[in-house]
């Protein structure tokens, strides 16, 4: 199989939620892709024949290949990289260490392909936090634990739409923990990400919209000193470095300006000052991006669903769009990856 293909490792999820079903769809009922990409599934075989009985297509089309090399990228087909033991008594819908376990065990591995070079990205389909967890693996979900597994400490979630790509300071921590984690030193690092970013696809020059943290921006210190002490200061910082950001600004006026297009890059402080907006308005539409790391990794904008699990009903459209994100991300990904170095570089001068 050409490497002129971005081959893509697509890890499995949790196996007692949806994501061997959106597999089974995005793969098998969307040939059109594989003109695009080459998918390479990092799971287990049993779970994902299961996955595919349940939305009523052939469990045989899954089979077991030894290497990413051994792919055929046959539109019929899903192959996959046997990781682990067996997960197929995994029940559906319920919380469980084992799958909680080999939901860590797919992105480990398939973060150890990519550092050896046998496939260009990571789509991760959605794994279950608190299963993790039981599993005894305490990492705050995904993102965490690729950066962890790739040894990078400046890094941001970034939602995305369209040309709309929102820029997470922290994610998946109580907002008390959230407040204390927004740092001068964490507010450049995002600053410097977000502008290699945008320099990679030729919009370096786009301004890029911080929220405030606190209402209408702290309203000069009336609500709070973080914006006027951290988020404004940093933002003269990045002004200096060259780097067009602007505010903070109020985010109830931020992100419906970015919505109606008026902001493509934004700076959101806390998770769900950048999710509960995004989800709201895009749905299936949005993709979730890592960047920071040295390869591209494109999940899912959804979770496990363990409520519709094993009823066929979940929709694939959102791991559709990651794959096809991951497609275009992987061939330039090396020079976002050194512009966010020579930004974070800028930034330090």
């Amino acid at each position: 199989m050409s490497r002129t293909t971005p081959r893509l490792a697509v890890t499995l999820g949790d196996a007692a939620g949806i994501g061997p079903e959106i597999i089974a769809r995005a793969l098998l009922s969307h040939p059109e892709l594989r003109a695009k990409l080459a998918p390479i599934v990092v799971g287990d075989v049993g779970v994902l024949r299961r996955g595919v009985e349940t939305v009523g297509l052939d469990p045989d089309a899954v089979v077991t290949i030894a290497h990413p090399d051994d792919a055929t990228n046959d539109p019929t087909l899903i192959e996959v990289l046997q990781t682990g033991p067996d997960l197929s008594d995994v029940p559906l819908g319920e919380l469980s260490a084992a799958a909680g376990d080999g939901a860590y065990r797919f992105v480990v591995e398939a973060c150890r392909l990519a550092k050896e070079g046998s496939v260009d990205a990571i789509v991760t389909p959605p794994l279950n936090k608190a299963a993790m967890h039981l599993g005894g693996h305490a990492f705050p979900g995904h993102t965490e634990l690729l950066a962890h597994e790739f040894g990078v400490k400046n890094y941001s979630l970034v939602l995305s739409a369209g040309a709309l790509s929102i820029f997470h300071l922290t994610t998946h921590v109580s907002l008390s923990d959230a407040i204390a984690g927004i740092t001068p030193e964490r507010v450049d690092g995002v600053l410097s990400l977000v502008h290699a970013y945008a320099s990679a696809s030729g919009r370096e020059s786009e301004p890029i919209g911080v929220a405030g943290l606190n209402p209408h921006a702290g309203e000069n210190g009336l609500f709070g000193h973080q914006d006027d002490e951290i988020l404004r200061p940093a933002v003269e910082r990045a002004v200096a470095a060259g780097i067009p950001a602007h505010g903070p600004i109020a985010a109830d006026a931020l992100i419906p300006q970015a919505v109606r297009g008026k902001w493509n890059f934004v700076v959101a402080c806390y998770h769900d000052q950048g999710h509960a907006p995004f989800k709201a308005v895009y749905g299936d539409d949005g993709v979730n991006i890592t960047v920071g790391l040295p390869v591209v990794r494109v999940s899912v904008d959804h979770g496990t669903a363990f409520d519709i699990a094993g009823q066929g009903i979940a929709r694939e459209g959102s791991l559709v769009l990651a794959l096809e994100r991951a497609a275009e991300l992987a061939p330039g990904w090396d020079q976002v990856w050194q512009a966010a170095q020579a930004s974070a570089d800028a930034l330090q001068a």
